[in-house]
């Protein structure tokens, strides 16, 4: 049975990251992600009209996963449970399934990832991203230190320099390091945790 288009898509996708990860992004061509899919260069542009097409799709899948993200928040109470989860589920989108070896080929590629429309728009997600994480804080501490624990999770795959780390292990220190910047930030109306642990006492 012929595969469907999305099917196809992500089929290409898998093949050009491995390519791109074996021989270099400017090394391969689209004439090889065709051949080694076994189809017609023909059939590869029905998809996708340049490699820049194939890292734009990558880019829009991760806009994708960063608005859902962004709606989530939204709509929870401003607490450091909320910024706990928020982080955990921004760490889900990079180390799930493929994302591991999608997120080192933005690390080794930043000019590619600069160069086509859609990376252009990372830098905005980021920041509503990092405004979630410090809602209900809005001083310039809690806006870095928001930015920064998104910073750790990122830099985990290029900061982190153990050799053999496994991902899990590397997700692990990433969010060890994001929650003690999180937990730095001002608490929420309705976290129950900074109440239970305060020093005051009713007066």
């Amino acid at each position: 049975m012929r595969d469907s288009t999305g099917g196809t898509r992500e089929r290409i996708k898998a093949v050009a990251l491995e390519l791109f990860t074996e021989q270099g992004y400017e090394k391969t061509s689209l004439r090889e992600i065709a051949e080694r899919l076994n189809v017609t260069k023909a059939a590869l542009y029905y998809h996708f009209k340049s490699k820049d097409d194939i890292v734009a799709s990558f880019v829009e899948d991760r806009l994708e996963r960063m608005d859902v993200l962004i709606t989530w928040a939204d709509s929870q109470p401003a607490t450091l449970a909320t910024r706990r989860e928020l982080i955990s589920r921004y760490a889900d989108t990079m180390f799930g399934g493929e994302q591991p070896s999608v997120m080192r080929f933005f690390e080794q590629n930043q000019t590619v990832l600069k160069s086509v429309a859609a990376g252009q728009q990372m830098r905005g997600r980021m920041m509503r991203l990092a405004n979630a994480l410090c809602q209900g804080d809005e001083s310039p501490s809690a806006q870095l230190r928001a930015a920064l624990s998104l910073f750790a999770v990122h830099s985990s795959w290029f900061a982190v320099r153990t050799p053999h780390i496994s991902d899990e292990e590397r997700r692990k220190i990433a969010l060890e390091v994001a929650d003690e910047l999180l937990a730095a930030i001002g608490d929420g109306p309705d976290d129950s945790t900074t109440a239970a642990t305060s020093g005051s006492t009713p007066g």
